[in-house]
């Protein structure tokens, strides 16, 4: 469960078909399915974070959308909030001040756990 009542999954077998057509399977998951699917694939797996410079950043973002009422963006924030102490889990973490140049850096971190 991501959000209350909003269940989400990977199947493995998925993952093993992509596998098995010599192709890298990307997920875009919370954090704990993140734990959990490096815990499952150790070998083959690169975990990166994308954090906020900030909460409040974060939270003016969201607020500038225009697409959260105040009880979803209050959610978001605060599940963001839990998330950041997660982090120290992943491989690596790409603070996402700079749209640009956070695209760039976590390119690179992924080119080169491709070139292993």
């Amino acid at each position: 469960m991501v959000y209350e009542g909003k269940y989400y999954g990977t199947l493995k077998t998925e993952l093993q078909r992509i596998w098995d057509n010599h192709q890298t399977p990307v997920l875009d998951i919370d954090v704990k399915g993140a734990i959990h699917v490096q815990q499952q694939y150790t070998k083959n797996c690169l975990s990166i974070f994308i954090e906020p410079p900030s909460i409040e950043i974060l939270k003016k973002r969201l607020e500038s959308r225009g697409t959260e009422t105040p009880e979803t963006l209050q959610a978001r924030v605060n599940k963001a909030s839990y998330e950041i102490s997660f982090k120290h889990h992943f491989d690596k973490v790409v603070i996402n001040d700079n749209l640009e140049h956070a695209c760039a850096e976590t390119e690179a971190i992924i080119r080169q756990f491709l070139a292993l």
